[in-house]
């Protein structure tokens, strides 16, 4: 492994070079291109391949309203479809408020914003490196938005 590099928050950057994880951090990079496509919030993609055995990588995003989840949901399972990966669990499709696509080493929350304040995911992995994204201006959450 490379050396960790710094991004803006201070948390460090893990860059993968391993074999075993190309993919899923391929495979994680084109579920963030997809979640955008879809006008997502806040993109965070936690590594933790050194912490969980059950997975590589955890991408947690928002929409702005219940449909919008779906969207997102549904675009990020499309485009993983066309590189052959499958969820292999879906879960609370049809609530609006939080989506999980499971695609094994590749774990995808979609939350409705107020509803990720509210659950906090991200400090449960306070120790998963993030790794840097290229984030839009408009894939940013205003202080009008934070509930």
């Amino acid at each position: 492994m490379r050396p960790t590099e710094q991004i803006q928050d201070q948390r460090p950057v893990t860059i993968v070079d391993n074999h075993e994880t190309t993919r899923s951090r391929l495979l994680a990079m084109k579920a963030v291109e997809a979640a955008l496509e879809k006008k997502a919030v806040e993109p965070v993609l936690l590594d933790v391949h050194e912490l969980a055995s059950y997975t590589d990588f955890i991408l947690v995003v928002s929409g702005r309203s219940d449909r919008q989840v779906a969207a997102i949901a549904d675009g990020v399972a499309e485009a993983l479809s066309r590189e052959n990966a499958r969820p292999l669990g879906k879960e609370g499709t049809k609530g609006g408020h939080w989506t999980l696509l499971d695609f094994g080493d590749l774990i995808v929350h979609v939350f409705y914003h107020p509803v990720r304040d509210f659950y906090d995911l991200e400090s449960f992995w306070v120790d998963a490196p993030r790794v840097r994204l290229e984030i839009p201006p408009e894939a940013r959450a205003s202080v009008d938005e934070a509930y």
